[in-house]
């Protein structure tokens, strides 16, 4: 019987060979990136995933549609860029000795939280971050590689492959599941807290 790759392993592996989204910009060009995705999360607030088009966008920010697509492959490239800024976002979690079961679930619902606020952002970044275009695979490998990094730190020596790929899986889980309308953000948060206590604990979480 073959061995299956860890998927941890896979993930990390994956955004080791891929480059980081941030490219090397100018000072105009940064901020033109940065007009963009604020005018995408204007144009999600207003029109939904559905009515989101890198075009309407481009129109927004007042620049032309090709210029837009020189920074976003897709609407989905997009979404998931708004996404990946906000967890970069994120401060670190404030370690305290012994206290690996509240860090790790404060790195959970912190990076649950940054679209909680948003809902259509959310709903959005749902379905962005699980799509197939190349650019979005790049992205999707540095936003699973930043959430282990994050989860990894907060774990300290409690940590194992088993109980990382645990509280990942948890975390997309909660997360698919307010995205698609089945609870809010804010109740997914709670779903969080009490899933990676059990998880930390050693206890099968219940729904």
């Amino acid at each position: 019987m073959s061995v299956q790759p860890d998927p941890i392993a896979r993930l990390t592996a994956t955004a080791a060979v891929t480059p980081s989204p941030r490219r090397t910009l100018s000072a105009r060009q940064a901020s033109r990136l940065d007009r963009l995705v604020e005018a995408a999360v204007e144009e999600l607030r207003e029109q939904g995933y559905e009515g989101l088009t890198v075009r309407a966008v481009a129109t927004r920010c007042g620049v032309a549609a090709a210029t837009a697509y020189t920074y976003f492959a897709s609407k989905n490239h997009l979404v998931a860029e708004i996404f990946w800024r906000r967890l970069c976002a994120l401060p670190e979690v404030d370690m305290q000795p012994g206290s690996s079961e509240d860090a790790v679930v404060e790195v959970l619902k912190s990076t649950v939280s940054i679209v909680a606020d948003d809902p259509a952002v959310g709903a959005a970044c749902t379905v962005a971050i699980l799509a197939q275009d190349p650019e979005v695979n790049a992205l999707r490998g540095v936003i699973g590689a930043e959430l282990i990094r994050r989860i990894d730190h907060a774990l300290g020596d409690n940590g194992t492959p088993e109980l990382q790929t645990d509280l990942v899986t948890h975390w997309a889980g909660a997360f698919l599941v307010a995205g698609m309308g089945y609870a809010t953000f804010d109740e997914t948060m709670d779903s969080l807290d009490r899933g990676a206590r059990a998880l930390m604990r050693g206890v099968r979480p219940h729904p």
